[in-house]
Formats: structure tokens, sequence, C-alpha cells
């Protein structure tokens, strides 16, 4: 079996795999605040899991992975994060870090033909480019949600104005999938259509695949959204892309 792991701004998914690619279980919690709150409660959900015969675990993280031991995080000042460590001691199986749009680009662009950029519209915006399940060598630095673009007037981060978080404080709402005015949609579209054109000339991709919460509406925007050249397309998994990811990266991790 192989355990996958997503943490993420506002939530942890942890998702058993048999061999064959099937989720056995699934244990959601909060991602908090504190860095060594979150150790701990990372340790607590994962004891249900020692008695299981876990050959790889892979972890997906949002943010930089260094040397396979240590992570920065994201929208969180956490710094450097040892992970490993606590989880060796619970597991003696191999143990994988990579980023969680990375991770989601393996998966979604599998079995879709040409090159992929996938981009994630969460808590902020992450991405990752492949092409039929590989990552494509020298994007490992590919953070799209960080640059500025001018939006009502102001100059912000694309995360700040595009990702979901943003969307739902800017509508007052809990999730963003709730939304489905025309007008939001138009507004939607504008704003992810930011980052678009510097992101086709920068990789030149034949697809752009829009997850997170963004995917699961992806039908009610798609159509509002710029001439650009490229096919969009919706996620197959908007919510779990990251996970189903984990666990095809740790296959081909295990085939070497």
């Amino acid at each position: 079996m192989y355990l996958t792991i997503d943490i993420g701004g506002t939530k942890t998914l942890i998702a058993l795999f048999s061999k064959r690619g099937r989720v056995i279980r699934r244990v959601k919690f909060k991602t908090p605040y504190g860095k060594e709150r979150f150790i701990r409660d990372l340790v607590k959900n994962l004891q249900g899991f020692t008695n299981r015969k876990i050959v790889a675990i892979a972890m997906a993280i949002p943010g930089t992975v260094y040397k396979n031991y240590s992570v920065s995080f994201g929208n969180r000042d956490w710094g450097r994060v040892d992970l490993l460590a606590p989880i060796k001691k619970m597991f003696s199986c191999p143990i994988y870090l990579e980023n969680d749009a990375n991770l989601a680009a393996i998966y979604e662009s599998t079995g879709v033909p040409g090159k992929t950029v996938f981009l994630t519209f969460s808590t902020g915006i992450g991405g990752g480019v492949a092409r039929q399940g590989k990552l494509l060598a020298g994007t490992d630095e590919f953070e799209p949600g960080h640059k500025k673009y001018e939006y009502n007037g102001k100059k912000a981060e694309w995360e700040d104005i595009a990702g979901a978080s943003a969307i739902e404080k800017a509508y007052h709402v809990d999730v963003a999938t709730d939304l489905r005015r025309k007008t939001i949609m138009m507004d939607i579209a504008q704003r992810i259509s930011l980052g678009l054109p510097d992101i086709i000339a920068s990789y030149r991709p034949q697809n752009i695949i829009l997850g997170g919460p963004m995917g699961k509406i992806f039908k009610r925007y798609v159509k509002y959204l710029p001439k650009l050249g490229v096919k969009f397309r919706r996620p197959k998994r908007p919510l779990e892309s990251v996970i189903y990811g984990c666990y095809l990266y740790a296959k081909q991790q295990e085939r070497g």
C-alpha cells in the first residue's frame, strides 16, 4: 500500500492507496498555523496507519523541497521544517517529498497529449509543467502565484487576485465553489486570465489545466477566458489531484 499526504494552506489530507491505485481510506484535518502544532497533529493522524503494510510514502508540500529532508511552506512563515525525522520513527519505508502543484501536474497530465501546465487556484496559486505524467526538467522554480499584476487599479500578486481564498474574500463567501452568477464568472475569468499570457510565452504549452476549487467550477467561467491558442481543461479530480499525483510519483520513484 502507498500512503500519500497533501499538506495544504488550510487543510491536510492523508490517503491510503492500494497497489492498483484505489483509495482505501482518507483522513483530513485542519492545517494549524504553528509548525510544532502541525507536526504533532500530523503524527497523531498518521498513527492510524502504522498497522498497515506501507511500501512507500509520498508527501506534497506547498513550497520548495530541499535535498529531500526539509521544506519551506508556501504562505506559512515556517522556514525549513524537517518532516522526515518524525515520520521515519513511525514507518520503515521510503519517503518522498515534492511540491504539491508538481504532483498534481503529474496526475492531471497523464493521458493528455502535448505539454501541459497545471495551475491550482486554492489558498494561493501553484503550478507544475509536465508531459504525459512526467515533470519537465528546469521547471522546479515555477511559482506563478507570486508574479504581480494590476487589477482594479492596484498591483498585487496573482494569487492575491485570483486564488480561491482571494475570490472568497472578494465575494464574502465561505467557499468559492458556491459562486454562480454570470457577472461573477466573468470577473473570475478576468482575474485568472491576468497571468496566462506570461505562462504561455514562457512554457508554450498545448494545455492549461485549471485546478483546485476553481477547477471544480471550471465549466461556469471557461467560456469567458480569452482565446490564447491553448486548450483549457478541467482537472479529472479538482480537489484530489495532489494525492493521486502522490501515488503516481511514489510508483515512479519505486521503478527508478
